[in-house]
């Protein structure tokens, strides 16, 4: 038998080590990275602040009403020079009034602020013990007087900031003034007082909504389509090596269509954009990123 060259048998022998070491691999490892499987839109979780509001709905009251009426009885209105929803200053004169004997009287407004209404026509009476003339809501201050679920009375401190949204009038500023020491039995709510100061009329009795805001929470954030509930949990999916794993997780405050992740999650996981009951655990997937998927 004719023998092989000492070169010639080194060669062979490296050849037959690689196919031992190829064919020793699992099957696919090869290729394990490679993207496969249906496409799913995916982003990465990031970081985002929330903040934690807490809602009252109730009705617009004037925190300080004062009534102006003359000091003494037997006038007539001779002039009236304001009328109700206009602002007055102290002191700014509101009414003309005829004395018994002769001569005027001027009625003059007490205190700065919105007047409420207003009962003076020419040529009627006007007294001490009859009605008022004007009513003026003190300093142009009014107070949203709401309820508030028992759960969340908690959660309230005066001179936490407020929107408040009256019907017809938008948005205004407050803060919360004053938090009820009581809870109504029949329906589990407290009362809350927010304060408002504002310059134009607004319609006392009419409703209008708070939104207090209590708190803020920073943490990883998804949108709430990321996020399955089951009687196992809360869970979100996320990618890893193209393929799906499913995450417990705990959510918190939720915010513009995005939900707190405050445990399970890391920045920069891939997740799922929209879970789903199609996708399971270990299933391959082509990751999409949601802005590519988006053009």
């Amino acid at each position: 038998m004719r023998s092989l060259p000492a070169r010639s048998l080194s060669q062979t022998f490296a050849a037959l080590a690689g196919l031992a070491l190829v064919s020793a691999l699992p099957a696919g490892a090869a290729d394990d990275d490679a993207p496969k499987g249906p496409a799913v839109t995916v982003l990465k979780a990031a970081k985002s602040c929330f903040s934690d509001i807490v809602e009252a709905t109730g009705s617009i009251m004037a925190r300080e009403e004062t009534s102006v009426r003359p000091e003494r009885p037997g006038l007539k209105v001779t002039e009236v020079l304001a009328d109700a929803g206009e602002t007055t200053t102290a002191g700014q004169v509101l009414a003309r009034l005829a004395l018994p004997e002769g001569g005027t009287l001027q009625v003059t407004a007490p205190v700065a602020g919105v007047i409420a209404t207003s009962t003076a026509q020419i040529g009627a009476p006007a007294s001490a013990k009859g009605e008022a003339l004007f009513t003026i809501v003190a300093r142009s201050e009014y107070d949203l007087v709401g309820l508030v679920a028992t759960n969340d009375i908690r959660k309230l401190a005066v001179n936490q900031p407020v929107t408040v949204r009256i019907a017809g009038a938008g948005d205004i500023d407050g803060k919360v003034r004053r938090i009820g020491p009581t809870v109504e039995p029949n329906i589990q709510q407290g009362m809350v007082y927010i304060g408002i100061a504002s310059p134009r009329r607004l319609l006392i009795n009419a409703s209008g909504r708070a939104l207090i805001k209590t708190g803020q929470s920073c943490n990883v954030a998804v949108p709430l389509t990321s996020v399955q509930y089951s009687s196992a949990g809360t869970v979100v999916q996320v990618i890893r090596r193209n393929r799906v794993e499913t995450k417990r997780v705990e959510t918190g405050l939720m915010s513009g269509g995005n939900i707190e992740v405050r445990d399970g999650l890391n920045e920069g996981d891939i997740v799922v954009a929209r879970a789903g009951a199609l996708l399971r655990e270990g299933d391959p997937v082509r990751p999409v990123m949601a802005a590519e998927a988006a053009k």
